[in-house]
Formats: C-alpha cells, structure tokens, sequence
C-alpha cells in the first residue's frame, strides 16, 4: 500500500487562506468530488482552472487532490472583481469591443491537447447591474465572440469539464440580504454543500446513486423518442420539437475523449437538443434570470417557427432584447431540461441569481448554442449534420427557468399519441 502523499487533502486541510464560517471538512469533500466526479481526472492530465480570487481556499483544495489524482499541471486563472469594476468604471469606450482572444485560443489549445476544464463560479451575479447595460452588451459579444473557440470543446464535449461553487461573500450578501456577511456566507456555504451532495460521510458513493437515478430518467425518455414535449400551465402553452436524432441525457456523461464526467455540481435535470425550427406557442418565466448584472423578471416569449417574435419582461426587458439580438441563434433555442419541482434546490426556496443553481430548481429552455452530445451519434456528426438535424448555432447559451409546481408536460409521439411526462411539476412515472 503506498503511503499518501503530503499534499493529499485527504491528510487533512490544505494550508492556505482562512475559510472562516465555511467548513474545512466539506470544503475538502467537495475538492474530492470536483476532481473524482465532476471531472473523472486521469493521470498525467493538464488541468485548466479558473475561479475568483475569493475561491482560493477551493481551488487551492482542487489544485491538491488534482495532483494527487495524477494531474500534470494545474494553470489557474483567477478573476477579481474589483478589476472588473476598475474595466467599467475607468475603460475608455473602445475597450468594450475587446476580449483576451490570445488568453482563449491558448485555452482551446490546452483542450486541442486533451487538458480538462474546470470553473469555479461565485462572483457577485449582479456585479455589472449598475454599469452602462450597452457596455455590459459590447464586452460581453466581444467575449463570447472570442472565447467560441475554446467554448465550442467545451460545448461539443470533447473533453471532460466541471463547474462547482464557492460562497463568496459579495454572492452570499445578495442570497441573504438581511443578515450580517459570517451568516450569510455560512448559510450560502451549506446550501451550496447540499445541493452539491457533500454533507454525507460518502459524497462519492452519493453521486453515483444520483447519477443512476438520472441515467434511468433519460433512458425512459430516450426509449420513447419523443417527437416534441407540450409543456402547459399558467401563461405557458408551447410544444418544442425535439431534434431529429436527439438523445436525453443527465448526470455522469462520457466525453469525446473517452473520459465520463459530471460537468455540472450541482445537477438535478436530464436534457436534450431541440428542433430550432419546430418551436410554437408561448411561454412564461417562473424564476427570475440573472443575466449580464441585470435581474430579468417575468420574461413571457411568443415562438414562430422555431424563432422568438415577441419577447417582454417586466423588469430587465432591454438586457433581453439585446441578448436576443446577439445573433440568429439567439431568437431559438439549444435546450430544453426537465427538472422535478421537488428538487432539492428548489425546496430550499432560495434564489440564488446563479443559473448553474436556480436552473436546477425548475424545468427550463436555453436560448442560443447546442449540445452536438445530445444526439445519437453526436461524436461523428459535422456542424452541417447537427444544423440539419435540427440543433441550433450561437455565441450565447442564455438558460431560464419556465418550469414549477403548476406546470404539465406531455411527449407527443411522431404518429402524434401523446404521453403524460409531468404533471403538476413532477414526473407522471415514479
């Protein structure tokens, strides 16, 4: 039996930056299930990390188990958002039709040679809200524009990535308005600890339970091939056609480079691909959507042909006709998921303005770029193949929540029989 290694987290709490109200115990359980689950990291594999600085007691516990899996080398990328403000506050205009093309071509690089991703979120989502929304816009297009190539790895799956979450106290003042910072950060730190399956002594063998239980959700559907899903409820009544060839899928899900992941911790859907050009009806918001700093509220959107011609929102509607003007793609979408109303994240009531959480609180639909893994055969499929089988193309992937307690879904058949999926925000079928 070999003998752990003095930097294994599994000796005891890495050295580094005091946690405070958060616990060292479930910080370190949740480094271990960032590298074991949600990235199935192999020996002698790179790792791209990048986080806010505030996360630096995380990612020094995910740079340790990493290396102790094997890894070949950890490169952090820390953001701070101060700096970002520093951007907006000081920027010359010119600046907000830039991004770090270089930084972004060297990240899709790493991936071109098999490194794998890992995002560590937790900024301020509403950091930007009192920034000039046509700046927040340029920089974000420009960013996206850039950052496409490396995205599209990630996208297409071609190697094995993972998002967690740290509770940085700028994130956990908006969660928790009415109490003092240590409280609210303690209080973000065990919502985030419970959603991500890391408070049992065995968070490891947790996730592989969870993970059969969503692999069994998508195999009901995928045994169906549905040709479109009907969602009604109150201001919702909008069939999305599925893509032609779609696959559901949910939880642990192999790359193209062989290596099964979980790229999102939290995860509590199962989702697929739909039709760009088989979309109608309209549909109403049931959370509200953190977007570019802006809280979009009561979003309700008519689709025709696949396409959004009218969309409002009672709070945020300039951000969202923006974000859908980003391109053609925006105006269609790229997912839809179904998420049980008795979720645990949605239990817990809390809004959490981070979409990697609020989306696993309720069914939704992305608007904007696909899954080329969400189709039979997806590894083998060119871009022309995937548009033509339906699956949609944009610089964005914009999620938002349509799903609650008072929605039901029905699978409509090819031959047009019809079976019930949800209903009253659960599944028909235990």
């Amino acid at each position: 039996m070999n003998k752990p290694s003095p930097v294994d987290p599994s000796n005891g709490p890495v050295s580094g930056p005091a946690t405070g109200p958060v616990s060292e115990e479930r910080l370190d359980r949740l480094a271990e299930v960032a590298v074991k689950v949600g990235l199935n990291l192999q020996p002698g594999q790179d790792l791209v990390l990048t986080a806010p600085v505030a996360a630096l007691p995380l990612v020094r516990r995910i740079a340790a188990r990493a290396y102790a899996a094997g890894a070949g080398v950890v490169t952090p990328i820390l953001s701070d958002e101060g700096v970002t403000l520093a951007r907006f506050q000081q920027g010359r205009d010119a600046s907000f039709d830039r991004a770090p093309d270089w930084l972004y071509r060297g990240m899709a690089a790493a991936y071109d040679g098999n490194a794998a991703r890992l995002a560590v979120s937790g900024d301020n989502p509403m950091l930007l809200a009192e920034q000039d929304p046509a700046r927040v816009a340029r920089a974000n297009r420009a960013n996206s524009a850039a950052y496409k190539p490396a995205l599209e790895k990630i996208s297409n799956f071609d190697i094995n990535w993972n998002i967690v979450s740290y509770p940085n106290p700028s994130w956990a003042r908006l969660v928790f308005p009415d109490l003092p910072e240590e409280e609210a950060v303690a209080r973000l730190a065990d919502a985030i600890f419970a959603a991500s399956r890391v408070d049992g002594p065995d968070p490891v063998a947790a996730w592989a339970a969870h993970n059969a239980a969503l692999k069994t959700r998508a195999g009901w559907l995928n045994g169906h091939r549905f040709a479109a899903l009907h969602f009604t409820g109150p201001g919702t009544d909008l069939t999305v056609g599925l893509a032609d060839g779609h696959e559901w899928m949910g939880g642990a899900s192999p790359a193209k480079n062989g290596i099964t992941c979980n790229p999102n911790i939290p995860t509590e859907e199962v989702f697929t691909t739909p039709h760009s050009r088989r979309v109608e009806g309209y549909v109403r918001s049931t959370k509200p959507l953190a977007h570019q700093g802006t809280l979009i509220d009561n979003i309700e959107v008519r689709f025709e042909g696949g396409r959004i011609t009218e969309a409002r929102a009672t709070r945020g509607e300039a951000v969202l006709l923006k974000a859908l003007d980003t391109d053609e793609g925006a105006r269609r979408l790229g997912e839809v998921a179904l998420v049980p109303h008795s979720s645990p994240i949605s239990q817990s009531g809390l809004l959490f303005y981070n979409t990697l959480f609020d989306e696993n609180a309720a069914c939704h639909i992305a608007l904007g770029q696909c899954y080329s893994k969400c189709f039979i055969d997806g590894a083998t499929l060119t871009p022309e193949q995937i548009a033509a089988q339906g699956g949609n193309s944009s610089l964005i992937h914009v999620d938002w929540m349509i799903g609650s307690g008072e929605i039901d879904i029905d699978g409509i058949g090819a031959d047009g029989t019809r079976v019930p999926v949800f209903r009253k925000g659960e599944w028909a079928t235990r």
